[in-house]
């Protein structure tokens, strides 16, 4: 529980960070307001399709007799935006990096340098860490629509899809999301998407008690534009504690084993 807190104390930390450095928050906007208004419009236009979807996916319900087949379709409407909901909240963040990627980068830096001790670079072109960024954001969202789609097969199980289901979306999607965040300062460190992913895993509370927090914060649309800064920021005090823990001395950088040249 202690690292349940510990990885929230990271989160409150980031949005106090940016609320201390007015000017990064200020510039931070802009990337997540652009984000939002396209999903927006794509789960508005959901809202409104979601029943002419259903009823074509359900052919054999339509000779039902009532209150069946609307009971069947209502639920699966539910479903289909529960399941659109789910993948916007992950891939909100993965398009809000990408499209502020050169601002998200500067702030995580500068985030590294407030805190003292070595300022990682990747040394990188700009293209070449869209590229990689961009790549390593498929490969998590091909890994969140996996458990999507076991998750929206679950939720028809009586209770369990109302109740275990929906906690555990929310858990699958806070960890996807936390590892999103911390790519931006991982990857300065040279540290590629099968490295992060066991870096993880190795403190999944603390990731958890990051992201999930988060991703309920972010199904509030303003909510999630306004605290995207400070969440990049909180996300990389975050890998500096996963990379050099309280007490052990960081490892010079030519003898790290983790590299994104090796992805060239």
């Amino acid at each position: 529980m202690s690292d349940l807190g510990a990885g929230f104390g990271y989160l409150v930390k980031g949005q106090r960070w940016v609320l201390g450095h007015g000017r990064w928050l200020g510039l931070g906007l802009l990337p997540g307001l652009i984000t939002l208004v396209l999903y927006t419009g794509a789960l508005v236009g959901l809202g409104y399709g979601a029943d002419d979807f259903v009823a074509w996916a359900t052919p054999f319900a339509d000779d039902w007799s009532s209150p069946w087949a609307g009971l069947l379709r209502n639920t699966l409407v539910v479903l289909v935006f529960v399941l659109g909901l789910f993948l916007a909240v992950i891939t909100f963040t993965a398009v809000t990096l990408l499209v502020g990627q050169p601002f998200y980068e500067s702030l995580s830096e500068e985030v590294d340098r407030s805190e003292g001790g070595e300022v990682p670079e990747s040394g990188l072109p700009l293209w070449r860490e869209l590229w990689i960024s961009a790549r390593d954001s498929v490969r998590i969202l091909l890994r969140v629509a996996l458990y999507g789609v076991l998750l929206f097969a679950l939720g028809f199980v009586p209770v369990i899809g109302q109740t275990a289901v929906p906690a555990l979306g929310f858990c699958v999607s806070g960890y996807f999301l936390c590892e999103e965040l911390t790519a931006v300062a991982l990857q300065r460190r040279g540290m590629v998407l099968k490295d992060r992913l066991a870096l993880l895993r190795g403190r999944r509370t603390a990731v958890l008690g990051f992201g999930v927090p988060l991703a309920l914060a972010f199904l509030v649309p303003f909510v999630a534009v306004f605290l995207m800064p400070g969440a990049v920021a909180g996300a990389t005090l975050l890998a500096r504690d996963l990379t050099e823990p309280p007490g052990a001395a960081p490892e010079p950088a030519p003898s790290s084993p983790y590299t994104l040249h090796k992805e060239r």
